[in-house]
């Protein structure tokens, strides 16, 4: 079977609606964001911080780039579209799913931006990321799923609903 791969906004719920529809459809969960902690044996937020963003975002497209999986849901960090190479390898391997919220929805759901390894260049606000990555989530998506005012069962629900003309 397919993967399952989830991109969009920090704060749009890929981690843990990647977690409910795994367990929901029998399939294996892997999140980059763990694979890069992992891999680096330090926190994101501590790779952004001492190496800077360009780094974190090598590390990430080298961390997506060595993952080969069938049968999993995938949730991606938020900056994994950064990368034409890493987007093309989860593509090929599975379909990708926009979790889709708007800019006020993620400044709303975000309360830890020091410390949950956003990737932010300097002097960028929140709001700039958000309109800088739309196109990008757009673009990378075979499937989009409005997820603005849902709680995390009713995607899970939405999203089998998209994917089952997929597969």
């Amino acid at each position: 079977m397919k993967n399952i791969v989830l991109i969009g906004m920090p704060g749009a719920g890929k981690s843990t609606v990647g977690v409910i529809l795994a367990k929901t459809l029998g399939m294996t969960f892997v999140d980059t964001d763990i694979a890069i902690q992992e891999q680096a044996g330090r926190l994101l937020q501590e790779i952004i911080d001492s190496e800077g963003p360009d780094a974190f975002l090598a590390t990430e497209e080298e961390t997506v780039l060595s993952i080969h999986c069938r049968n999993s849901v995938i949730a991606t960090g938020g900056s994994v579209v950064f990368s034409r190479k890493a987007m093309d390898h989860l593509k090929k391997a599975g379909v990708v799913v926009y979790l889709e919220i708007s800019c006020e929805e993620m400044i709303r759901r975000l309360k830890n931006i020091t410390t949950r390894g956003i990737v932010l260049v300097a002097g960028q606000s929140l709001s700039d990321m958000y309109y800088e990555r739309v196109p990008l989530y757009e673009k990378y998506a075979d499937i989009t799923v409005d997820c603005e005012e849902e709680d995390f069962e009713e995607v899970v629900g939405k999203v089998i609903g998209e994917i089952v003309g997929v597969f």
